[in-house]
């Protein structure tokens, strides 16, 4: 036994002794070690030439850095195993709460289906109906009005017997009660209050009554509307001035003469202008107070961003009440085909949503080369009691009417895309104008079909010149050679319809071209993803130079260079 015991000793101190040896190892190599490592270093180091000690010092930074790395990663290893630990026991304490919790809550569905119950047998009567509690889980059929009774009012079980009470799920009894022929009663109460609101609905119908409520308002409105005296001799020019006056004297807002001359002439060339710009420039007090000025106030729809398709504007028909469920934006072009002044609907924050889903048909429909084809479908048919301005469900865009949308450009609204572009006229008011005092100014009531005469005096008058068409020739040639654009047809015919209104207003023929490129044409730089677009943008302010002078066109030289920084 004494031999067995030095036997034992003798082989496990060994065990012991070799992996005390391996553990004085490991601390040797990568951290006692290092003393000897440096030692032999400096030994040779001052012996070696230029190129061994560069190659001595990389070896020693590489060697310390391996061992860095393994003492590293040793240790993230031993912390993740201890949170690992710490987690795997904090997730057995939640499996367990999870585990309570699912069974109180199947407790609590147990004693609400035990209360439905029991409310049932307050009704009274002679049967019973039973707790389908636990039979939803366990049949394939689904408890209806018509498996449970046997068509008069009785109670029956699965089976098709009347059962006295139900076992429920604790071994008790539940005994519910109900009045013979109650279920079938109300069945037929909610079939006749079906009937009665059909034969409201219809009766409404049969007795004239107007399933476009709003709308008859308008007409019972105008039947007695007195229009004011409207002025038929004032010019673009002192047009535009006023209402600079008129604004700062009654409403005490104060625009530069210039955003007043592109918003006018925005007005000839498009039926859809959107103001850009930082928040307190007066976006939305522009259209509002010119409105005003021409003694036709706007309507202001404020956009949503759950705007997604026209009901959101021009309302929907509920079939079963049959009535419209009209809105605001509605009523104002219903009441624009009653006005002879211009009339003014403003979208406030349109691009809070996506204004190519909701405002897609009236975009389509102003791009109607006729003014007979500017028709929105409301209804089907006709029926009698509509408004006198609804023509077979249909309702006319009148040549009256132009939308204003106030954009800004954040993280919160969506982009304005380039469908929505070319059919508008942009107006950015970045700078608010500095204040000025000056006498009261009246309104300038104004006709519509004055305005437009007025436009088209213009454009006889101010025609865009042949010197300014082959510069914008040159122009569109240069654009389609390096980067691929165009003068697109729609844009062409804006800058015929802009330029004159424009220099009509007290602008200049160069002014209203460089405003037209720098919005219509040069913005669709910022879509473009070219990496050359900086250099090449470099060249076309160049060519710019050449073309129309060095002091010209400062909007679309302004315009390149805020793009170039972006690149």
């Amino acid at each position: 036994m004494s031999d067995f015991l030095k036997f034992a000793y003798e082989i496990i101190s060994k065990i012991v002794y070799n992996i005390a040896q391996l553990l004085y190892a490991f601390v040797k190599l990568f951290i006692t070690g290092w003393i000897e490592y440096f030692q032999i270093f400096t030994t040779y180091f001052s012996t070696l030439n230029l190129l061994g000690k560069i190659l001595s010092v990389l070896l020693m930074v590489v060697l310390v850095g391996i061992a860095v790395l393994l003492v590293v990663i040793l240790i993230r290893r031993m912390v993740l195993r201890i949170r690992l630990k710490a987690d795997k026991a904090d997730n057995s304490e939640l499996y367990r709460e999870i585990g309570r919790l699912n069974k109180q809550v199947l407790s609590l569905i147990d004693e609400k289906n035990r209360i439905l119950a029991l409310k049932v047998n307050t009704m009274g009567g002679v049967e019973k109906i039973p707790y389908m509690g636990a039979s939803a889980l366990v049949h394939d059929t689904i408890p209806t009005v018509e498996n449970v009774t046997d068509g008069e009012g009785n109670v029956v079980s699965a089976e098709g017997q009347h059962p006295a009470s139900i076992a429920g799920s604790n071994g008790g009894v539940f005994e519910t009660r109900i009045e013979e022929g109650s279920l079938t009663n109300a069945m037929v109460a909610a079939s006749e209050a079906a009937a009665q609101a059909r034969e409201k609905a219809a009766n409404t119908m049969n007795e004239g009554q107007s399933r476009f409520p709003k709308l008859a308002l308008v007409d019972q409105k105008y039947m007695k509307f007195e229009y004011p005296q409207l002025n038929t001799e004032i010019s673009l020019q002192e047009f535009v001035e006023g209402y600079r006056l008129f604004a700062a004297s009654q409403m005490k807002l104060y625009y530069s003469p210039e955003i007043i001359r592109r918003f006018v002439a925005g007005m000839a060339a498009s039926k859809l202008l959107i103001l850009e710009g930082i928040s307190g420039t007066g976006k939305t007090s522009l259209p509002y107070s010119f409105s005003r000025y021409v003694c036709n106030p706007a309507t202001i729809v404020s956009v949503q961003p759950s705007y997604r398709d026209r009901t959101e504007l021009l309302g929907y028909f509920n079939e079963f009440s049959k009535r419209f469920n009209e809105t605001e934006f509605l009523r104002a072009l219903y009441e624009a085909n009653y006005r002879q002044d211009p009339s003014f609907i403003v979208l406030d924050e349109m691009n809070l949503a996506r204004i190519e889903y909701y405002f897609a048909e009236m975009l389509s429909v102003l791009e109607m080369p006729s003014q007979d084809e500017w028709i929105l479908d409301l209804v089907p048919t006709q029926w009698e009691g509509d408004p006198e301005k609804i023509i077979d469900g249909k309702i006319q865009v009148p040549n009256t009417i132009w939308f204003v949308g106030t954009a800004n450009n954040d993280d919160s609204t969506f982009t304005i895309t380039d469908k929505v572009y070319d059919r508008a006229i942009p107006i950015e008011l970045n700078d608010r104008a500095a204040t000025f005092e000056c006498e009261m100014q009246p309104a300038c009531c104004i006709s519509t079909e004055h305005l437009q005469e007025m436009f088209v005096k213009a454009k006889e008058e101010y025609p865009l010149s042949s010197d300014a068409l082959e510069k914008m020739g040159k122009m569109d040639q240069y654009l389609q050679t390096r980067f691929k654009l165009a003068f697109g047809n729609r844009i062409v015919k804006q800058m015929y319809d802009f330029v004159p209104v424009y220099v009509s207003c007290g602008g200049t023929e160069l002014g209203g071209m460089d405003y037209i490129i720098a919005r219509k044409v040069l913005k669709k730089f910022e879509s473009m993803n070219v990496n050359y677009v900086s250099d090449e943008i470099k060249g076309l302010i160049a060519y710019m130079e050449k073309i129309f002078g060095k002091t010209a066109m400062p909007d679309s030289k302004a315009y390149l260079e805020r793009i170039q920084n972006l690149y």
